[in-house]
């Protein structure tokens, strides 16, 4: 299996996952734009203050729809970034949950974010991580 397969599966499994939200968040996504890369940006690191790139599976980027004014439109769209390696790494150190599964859940907790919950908000009816 080459790199480039495992982005296609990730692709491929977050795309079903944004297919599968209800269809009212579903409909509010529809703008979201998904990228699937490596590895996140050196850059990204700095600002989020993260020292290990293997500790940063996902963002999302843009202006939560909480946010969102029709009179001073973002100039950027929205994009839910997945990290290819990051993940890859977490899913063999798990062993316990399928690549699809854990892919889904990244683009879930990505998708909170867009709808304006922030990561404690999130880990409160999260259990994932316990």
């Amino acid at each position: 299996m080459t790199a480039q397969d495992d982005i296609d599966d990730i692709t491929r499994y977050a795309e079903a996952a944004f297919q599968r939200l209800p269809l009212p968040f579903r409909d509010l996504c529809q703008d979201v734009l998904l990228e699937v890369t490596d590895w996140p940006d050196p850059d990204i690191l700095d600002e989020l203050d993260i020292e290990d790139r293997l500790d940063l599976t996902g963002l999302y980027e843009g202006i939560p729809v909480t946010l969102k004014s029709n009179v001073d439109p973002s100039p950027y769209p929205d994009r839910v970034w997945l990290f290819a390696e990051p993940i890859l790494n977490e899913w063999r150190d798990r062993k316990s949950v399928t690549l699809e599964d854990l892919v889904t859940h990244i683009v879930v907790h990505e998708i909170a974010h867009h709808f304006g919950w922030s990561d404690a908000e999130i880990s409160q009816i999260d259990r994932w991580w316990e």
